[in-house]
């Protein structure tokens, strides 16, 4: 009889648990970290949304349709001048890090396999040998910086942090390849991969075998293989049972949700594809808007499930792109250099159409809503935003820091600081730019497509390429397009910034390339 009490006992405590739990689960305004969406576009260019950036909507804001963009607008803030790195690897782990490029050294985009360094050759130019091998998680691993990610620094503080889509912050096989060795609980198709060989689950996302995994395809989607599921779709769905998780686990979560849209290889998303070809744009730019379009439909996606559970309350959401849009023809149909007009260039290049990226921000109770904010940032900053946002003091990292939190900016929205240098320095070159180029010394020139250092100071702007030898100075508030070389106009300007620019270089023990003649290590220089 005693142990029939006992049974009873324990089975009405545990079903009263149950529901306790489920009830919490269901209650998340009870938790008091908020959860954290980091939405992360692949190559998306200022100008692809239908969202403005600019001070008028353009041609290329009508081309596309993003209205869950514009629903993320009109909740929180979106930032004009936002900035990333020109490729995709040095953004991603800035953003991991905090660090600036010139001090991470991976300062080019990471091969599928280590010991492989990506820089196409330029006349005349050695390249330094940078962090070819990208982030690590240890020391002493050869060609890798070695780094505490946010995401270590969120788990041990709470979070249930998960990895969704691209990582490609390192080669393989090194620990960085693996998002699970950086701070992530949770990992779903993110490896060394930087570009989908497939969006098609019908084509097994590029493996080769139905339930087997193919090197630089996309992993550990075995379950759409076959299937009509496109992998921005297939990743969406992945990304919902991964947060279904954080909430049975009573978790706060950090979900980095890093698409492989927009980059190429190209394929038609057929839930949209059709729609721009009536609308008459061509083959391969109606293949980009479908692309883009599903991408959107992701985040619209995933706003749904926070307002479905009760999450929105709660929930942070930022969105970035990693760099530039595209503007090589091909994969990209039209005229080259066009698609992110008013900017100049695009991926690849430290014109502003290869560096500034749309970004948008909303947090519950702290953004005002249907916002602009002007404030210059850049991506690194990221890192230590994430970091207030989730209340995360007195965190202790092994690298130092560089990002500045924006969160003040996100408080108050008339704050503005215009006294904050940002640089970029890409001793490099982007291999797939020069690559595809039949008249590359005429490409390198005009579009900025090869190694160079710059920085922005208020409205001020000045390039440094190496391979030209040549520097360049901008007024952005006149001349967002980078059109008028005011270097002849404004040589003490010019002078001015070439040393705060190699001050800060200095700072952060940049490396640099070296004149393969003389052997001389280039520096950026100004002689008026």
């Amino acid at each position: 009889m005693k142990s029939l009490i006992l049974f009873a006992a324990i089975t009405i405590f545990s079903f009263t648990e149950t529901i306790s739990f489920k009830a919490q689960a269901q209650n998340p305004e009870k938790q008091s970290q908020p959860n954290i969406i980091l939405f992360m576009v692949d190559d998306m260019g200022w100008q692809d949304t239908s969202v403005p950036f600019y001070k008028e909507t353009t041609e290329l804001n009508k081309k596309y349709h993003t209205p869950n963009m514009e629903r993320l607008a009109k909740m929180g803030v979106k930032f004009t001048q936002a900035y990333a790195t020109s490729v995709c690897t040095p953004s991603r782990v800035s953003l991991q890090t905090g660090m600036n490029a010139a001090r991470h050294k991976v300062t080019n985009w990471t091969a599928y396999n280590e010991n492989q360094p990506t820089d196409e050759p330029y006349p005349g130019i050695k390249f330094p040998s940078w962090n070819y091998n990208g982030l690590s998680p240890v020391p002493d691993t050869p060609n890798t910086v070695y780094a505490t990610p946010i995401a270590e620094i969120l788990r041990e503080n709470g979070y249930y942090t998960i990895h969704v889509g691209k990582s490609h912050m390192a080669s393989y096989p090194t620990l960085g390849a693996d998002p699970r060795n950086l701070g992530y609980d949770l990992n779903i198709a993110g490896n060394a991969v930087g570009g989908p060989k497939s969006y098609l689950g019908t084509e097994n996302f590029g493996n080769q075998v139905k339930g087997g995994y193919t090197p630089a395809a996309i992993p550990g989607l075995e379950l759409y293989h076959g299937k009509d599921v496109f992998l921005s779709e297939a990743l969406t769905l992945e990304a919902k049972k991964a947060l279904d998780n954080a909430r049975f686990l009573q978790k706060p979560f950090y979900l980095y949700m890093a698409h492989y849209a927009v980059h190429a290889q190209y394929k038609p998303d057929m839930r949209f594809y059709q729609k721009y070809l009536d609308e008459g744009l061509g083959k391969q730019e109606a293949e980009y808007a479908a692309l883009l379009q599903g991408m959107d439909k992701s985040l619209g996606d995933l706003m749904d499930y926070l307002e479905k559970y009760n999450l929105a309350k709660n929930t942070i959401i930022m969105f970035m792109s990693d760099n530039g849009g595209l503007t090589l023809v091909p994969p990209r149909g039209g005229k080259a250099f066009t698609h992110n007009l008013p900017l100049k260039s695009g991926k690849g290049s430290t014109y502003e159409g290869g560096i500034r990226e749309p970004m948008m921000v909303y947090w519950p109770g702290v953004t005002k809503a249907n916002s602009t904010n002007n404030q210059t940032i850049i991506i690194e900053d990221f890192f230590p935003t994430i970091l207030e946002m989730a209340d995360i003091k007195n965190y202790k990292t092994v690298q130092k820091i560089d990002g500045k939190s924006f969160a003040p900016y996100l408080r108050n929205n008339a704050l503005r600081d215009s006294s904050r240098a940002l640089i970029w320095h890409f001793p490099n070159n982007w291999q797939e730019g020069s690559q595809r180029s039949k008249e590359y010394k005429i490409v390198s020139e005009t579009e900025g497509i090869g190694p160079s250092s710059a920085i922005r100071l208020g409205d001020w702007k000045l390039i440094y390429f190496y391979g030209l030898r040549k520097t360049e100075l901008y007024d952005l508030k006149n001349d967002i397009g980078e059109h008028h070389n005011l270097v002849t106009e404004f040589p003490k300007k010019a002078m001015e910034l070439t040393q705060l620019l190699n001050k800060k270089l200095e700072e952060e023990k940049a490396q640099f390339p070296t004149d393969k003649t003389t052997g001389k290590i280039l520096k950026p220089i100004f002689k008026p």
